[in-house]
């Protein structure tokens, strides 16, 4: 079966698609029969981002040719003119910024429940700590409480005796 889709080129994160009919059991970037355009999706403003030859695309349909998802999207953006594909990527942005804004907001969340999670535990930790860490406390000052009040007897009957 034939099919009209996309070939991808360009370098790393800066990708440029020819619009190619090629047959469908050959690969992404394979051999195809005849480019019909092309698509730059990082093409700056002014210059230009899309070119089809929409005769050879009819001409292809017409002898049976399947348009991908995606090229049958940009045929349609094509129709409408300039207007069309600057909505189309004003649209792609909205999307990829919501995309970015749900991704946040996921982290954000499993952060949230990580540190209340952290709270949760904290306070059970801390209870042992404190009833252990509590009679060591108390039996120190009780200690500490009981020479220092004997000192003072003692001190007391050593005036005593020295007078």
């Amino acid at each position: 079966m034939v099919v009209i889709r996309l070939s991808r080129g360009g370098s790393k994160k800066r990708p440029y698609f020819n619009v190619v009919v090629a047959e469908s059991s050959k690969k992404r970037d394979g051999r195809f029969i005849e480019r019909v355009g092309f698509y730059n999706p990082s093409a700056r403003e002014g210059s230009e981002t899309l070119r089809l030859e929409s005769e050879r695309i009819e001409y292809w349909q017409s002898n049976g040719a399947q348009l991908s998802e995606t090229v049958n999207r940009i045929v349609k953006l094509n129709a409408k003119g300039p207007d069309g594909l600057v909505a189309m990527k004003k649209k792609d942005e909205a999307k990829a910024l919501a995309r970015k804004n749900k991704k946040a907001a996921d982290k954000a969340a499993k952060a949230e429940e990580a540190v209340s999670a952290e709270e949760a535990a904290a306070p059970a930790e801390e209870a042992p700590k404190e009833e252990a860490a509590a009679p060591a406390e108390e039996a120190p000052k009780e200690e500490a409480a009981a020479p220092a009040e004997e000192a003072p007897k003692e001190e007391a009957g050593k005036e005593a005796d020295k007078k």
